[in-house]
């Protein structure tokens, strides 16, 4: 249960594929505009599936499904590359003028 002041995500349609102008490419068209949005919970509280508002960083004020609350990035950069960590060594003797 996500209570007021608290970080989550949302997600609502902008555009239904009907409603979407025909100036895009063909694929687009058959798709709804969707948008995924972070922010203050404005209710008192609310669990996911809740149409909710929220309040963004930027101060917009949004509303839709509550999708998940404390939303995190799970992006990465990749598996692990050893060469990184010299790179990193060499560089940072380099910056504090050991290697020139």
């Amino acid at each position: 249960m996500a209570k007021k002041g608290d970080w989550i995500r949302i997600h609502s349609i902008v555009l239904k594929a009907e409603e979407r102008t025909a100036k895009i490419p063909e694929d687009t068209k058959k798709c709804d505009l969707e948008m995924w949005v972070k922010g203050a919970l404005l209710e008192d509280s609310a669990e996911c599936g809740d149409v909710v508002h929220v309040e963004t960083a930027a101060g917009r004020v949004e509303s839709g499904v509550l999708l998940e609350e404390k939303p995190h990035y799970t992006h990465s950069y990749g598996d692990f590359v050893p060469e990184i960590i010299e790179i990193d060594n060499r560089l940072r003797k380099i910056m504090a003028g050991g290697e020139r």
